[in-house]
């Protein structure tokens, strides 16, 4: 049997789910223009942020999957339950991470104000919050129905 990513509709899967993370990356800094009126290129290449590209990406990707071959389909299954993983992981432990970074940079600079030491301040911007995650992946869904519609079906 052969695996559906070596058809040519797999590739069509591929870069649209690649553009849909794009897409998502390039409205996450445009937001970021908006609201901090200055351009910062980690926007475009970092992590966490509105809306979650991870959650567009991934959520593409299971819908693609489902509209291609099937949503009874194994290709589905594991897309989706690799989207789960991914939201859960984005809005969770990664999100954990950049709270915790915030508190040690709160302490560092404490620190560093009584001249006691000099350390590198920590990425707090890691994860995402529920809400993030929620949009990146309606996002997700929307652009990849519609790019499935366009050039796909």
């Amino acid at each position: 049997m052969q695996c559906e990513f070596a058809t040519p509709v797999g590739h069509k899967i591929l870069i649209i789910t690649l553009l849909v993370w794009a897409i998502a990356q390039t409205i996450k800094v445009v937001l970021g223009v908006i609201v901090e009126r200055r351009f910062n290129f980690r926007w475009f290449i970092g992590t966490g942020g509105m809306p979650s590209s991870h959650a567009a990406g991934v959520t593409s990707l299971a819908t693609l999957c489902g509209l291609s071959v099937g949503f009874e389909s194994v290709a589905f299954a594991l897309a989706t339950v690799f989207a789960l993983v991914t939201m859960f992981d984005a809005q969770g432990v990664r999100r954990a991470t950049g709270q915790q970074a915030e508190v040690l940079n709160k302490i560092i600079d404490d620190i560093y104000w009584r001249g006691n030491i000099e350390i590198n301040r920590l990425k707090e911007l890691i994860g995402h919050t529920p809400f993030q995650v929620f949009v990146g992946a309606l996002l997700g869904l929307l652009l990849a129905i519609t790019f499935y519609n366009l050039w796909i079906k």
